[in-house]
């Protein structure tokens, strides 16, 4: 039977935050695969603390200058490719991530953006390409290195994936009560008044989803995701069917914690003025494949017809 939306979107939050409950065999969701790009100018291409145990599934090959000319990225994803029966979604998709940069995929609905994110963190399975996270690759990694790693990525999904029968308090208590067992009461309970306080709601620790806006809904899966302080962020859409001021508020808060946790992020979006505030540097999909990349500022200087139609 057909899922609605909203359904995948809680099946895969589950997968997030309690890896343990995949159906089918271990490994038979595993493999997620990745690569690199380059950085600084424009650049436009032709063609298409966390863990007490780190994972020892292969290594890969991840060095480079990040920001400073000091870090090597934290991600490298290389020619990934992923369809849907006949029907091929990413041709190629390559890019990389360095150590608290917040990375913005660009691109026209239907260009990849979310499939290549989900790929990364095994909601999807890329038909080729490699893929390494923290200096391991992916594919290497068995059942329980994958969930390991899983634990260090946090994932802000479009609708926030709130939990609409717990509260805000149990909605942010119940990564913890996953991932922190022997984690007290009183550093739970001061952990999730932190998380609140970072994302200015602290009054609403009672209320259920349903009683909040939706860019309360939204900072309030911020801070949930937030909670288990992951060392790579993913967000996908976070800005979707907000307000121009709330979503300038949400915008600001993300680059905010980014720098406040110094997170790595790679953020989907197709909000310019989101993209302004939070990109250290941009990517642009096309039909599957990365075709430009740079600063915001480098890129709205761009001459290219395509890309200019993203800055009109």
């Amino acid at each position: 039977m057909e899922k609605f939306a909203d359904e995948r979107t809680h099946e895969e939050q589950e997968v997030m935050e309690r890896p343990d409950l995949r159906t089918g065999e271990p490994g038979a969701n595993d493999h997620a695969m990745a690569g690199e790009s380059g950085a600084g100018e424009v650049t436009q291409r032709e063609g298409s603390d966390g863990l007490e145990e780190q994972p020892e599934g292969g290594t890969c090959s991840m060095s480079g200058d990040g920001p400073g000319g000091t870090n090597d990225p934290v991600v490298v994803i290389k020619n990934v490719h992923k369809s849907f029966k006949d029907h091929a979604v990413l041709k190629g998709a390559s890019l990389h991530v360095y150590k608290g940069e917040n990375l913005v995929v660009l691109g026209k609905s239907g260009s990849g953006k979310s499939v290549l994110i989900k790929c990364l963190v095994g909601l999807e399975t890329p038909d080729e390409g490699e893929l390494c996270v923290f200096g391991h690759d992916i594919a290497t990694l068995n059942y329980k290195e994958l969930n390991e790693t899983r634990v260090r990525i946090g994932f802000l999904f479009q609708n926030s994936a709130l939990y609409d029968s717990m509260t805000v308090r149990e909605n942010l208590a119940f990564p913890l009560r996953r991932h922190k067992k022997n984690m007290t009461k009183e550093k739970r309970d001061a952990l999730i008044k932190e998380m609140l306080d970072n994302v200015g709601l602290p009054d609403v620790i009672d209320q259920m989803p349903s009683e909040l806006s939706g860019g309360q809904n939204k900072r309030i899966g911020l801070a949930r995701t937030l909670i288990l302080r992951p060392e790579l962020m993913l967000y996908d859409e976070p800005t979707t069917g907000l307000d121009t001021g709330t979503s300038k508020e949400i915008s600001e808060l993300i680059h905010s914690l980014q720098k406040k946790y110094n997170i790595s992020s790679i953020m989907i979006t197709h909000d310019m003025a989101s993209a302004r505030i939070t990109a250290d540097r941009i990517v642009m999909l096309k039909e599957g494949v990365v075709v430009a990349e740079g600063t915001y500022a480098e890129l709205e200087r761009s001459d290219d017809e395509w890309i200019k139609t993203f800055f009109a």
